[in-house]
């Protein structure tokens, strides 16, 4: 009788309460104009990111092919975490149930790890046109292209399924207060009343392979990019390849690390102020800031919209 009447009071929580990035009414005020702005400009510069590669044809090449990937993946990545984000502003701790809250978590994992996986395939694509500017057009033909986009987004599929389908299954018996604003890995497995020992392991693992994998991938590129461009004996070429490559590893460096520090831990993470603020890097930051140092400092780019707008 007394194991029955345990699972009886163990009853699953139908929703969560996240807790926002802020609970002081004065401050929530302003941050919810700061942050709507900055959700429309990420989606206004995405946008037109996509529109130019699709009406130029000039544009049609592997490295705009996969910056037009990285902005659709940012399109849906903001909209994906930055409506709970506002509603929590807006209107104090925001409630989701739990079903809700699991479809955000399945769709963030899937966008994260793509990104990851599209960001290594970015490097490697500069690597081959800086490094091997003869074999390019076979090493990046169109049907590599395709298969490196679409095995990012397969990839971070088949992480999420797991990951997602392992954290739903937990136990969620009280407290169901989020200190975040979207339904993250961390907070939610601490919130979890069964053992997560599994769980965390998996989560780990992946983590493990998705951030670590891709990031030597891209820095091993810009390593051998940066060797390449020493040899250039143009002083100007070199100038413009370093800039270049020094913006793209800024951003890049900037995801990396704050994802590493939340995910790449082999223990959950106490849901601390600390780690909900990170977390604005790289699910705000990261995606306002890439479609100005990838696509719209590239004078192709800025040629092809000022045509546009003529």
């Amino acid at each position: 009788m007394e194991p029955s009447l345990e699972l009886a009071n163990m009853t699953r929580v139908q929703q969560f309460v996240l807790l926002g990035l802020s609970t002081r009414l004065g401050i929530r005020d302003v941050l919810f104009a700061v942050f709507l702005a900055l959700y429309l400009l990420t989606l206004l510069e995405n946008t037109v990111i996509v529109s130019l590669i699709c009406s130029h044809s000039e544009l049609r090449k592997p490295m705009y092919f996969f910056l037009g990937n990285l902005s659709c993946l940012e399109m849906c990545y903001v909209s994906v975490t930055m409506p709970t984000l506002l509603a929590g502003l807006w209107m104090g701790p925001y409630r989701i149930s739990f079903v809700a809250c699991m479809t955000q978590l399945f769709f963030f994992i899937v966008l994260i790890c793509t990104e990851c996986t599209l960001l290594a395939s970015m490097a490697y694509d500069r690597y081959v046109a800086i490094c091997h500017p003869l074999h390019y057009p076979l090493l990046m033909r169109p049907q590599v292209c395709r298969g490196l986009a679409l095995s990012s987004w397969l990839g971070g599929l088949l992480v999420s399924v797991v990951k997602t389908s392992c954290i739903a299954s937990l136990s969620y018996c009280g407290p169901n207060v989020l200190n975040h604003f979207f339904c993250d890995v961390s907070p939610l497995l601490n919130l979890s009343c069964t053992h997560v020992a599994l769980t965390e392991l998996v989560d780990f693992i992946s983590a493990i392979v998705i951030l670590w994998g891709s990031l030597l991938v891209a820095l091993a590129s810009y390593v051998a990019i940066g060797r390449t461009v020493l040899r250039m004996p143009s002083a100007a070429a070199r100038h413009k390849a370093f800039s270049t490559c020094a913006s793209h590893l800024v951003v890049v460096g900037i995801f990396y690390s704050a994802t590493i520090f939340i995910y790449a831990r082999p223990s959950r993470a106490e849901a601390m102020d600390f780690n909900k603020v990170l977390s604005v890097v790289y699910t705000v930051v990261t995606p306002l800031c890439n479609p100005v140092i990838y696509c719209l400092r590239n004078k192709e780019v800025q040629a092809a919209f000022r045509r546009s707008l003529h």
